[in-house]
């Protein structure tokens, strides 16, 4: 469905397709703006790092695991969640998400640990 067929109807806070009435429930079509998402780090068997955002960690992450959320976790299934971060809408999610991508490697993996001191450094050094 295409973003210009859809409405926003801000009393549900959700997100309705062009025609539905507020009245109206399609439980196959919705999209809560308010809820809490999660931006996420796997660490594949390969060893290297996915970065992601979602509404459900738990349910994503089973679905990485059986190879159905997307082509690179279907190749290369994942070991583990090695960061999560909670975060007030799934758009600020996905912002954090792109944010982390641009990250170098090293960058990332010092996120990943939770290696503050190091992220703090890296972060500096692109500065100079």
């Amino acid at each position: 469905m295409a973003l210009s067929r859809l409405e926003l109807d801000p009393s549900l806070s959700r997100v309705l397709p062009k025609g539905e009435s507020k009245g109206q429930k399609n439980p196959s079509f919705q999209f809560y703006s308010s809820m809490p998402a999660w931006f996420y780090i796997l660490r594949l068997k390969s060893g290297a790092l996915y970065a992601g955002a979602t509404t459900d960690l738990t349910q994503r992450y089973k679905d990485h695991c059986s190879g159905k959320a997307c082509r690179t976790t279907s190749l290369d299934r994942p070991v583990a969640v090695v960061y999560s971060e909670e975060l007030e809408t799934f758009s600020e999610a996905r912002q954090r998400e792109a944010q982390v991508k641009r990250w170098s490697r090293e960058k990332r993996e010092a996120l990943a640990r939770g290696d503050l001191e190091t992220l703090h450094l890296l972060a500096k050094r692109r500065k100079l």
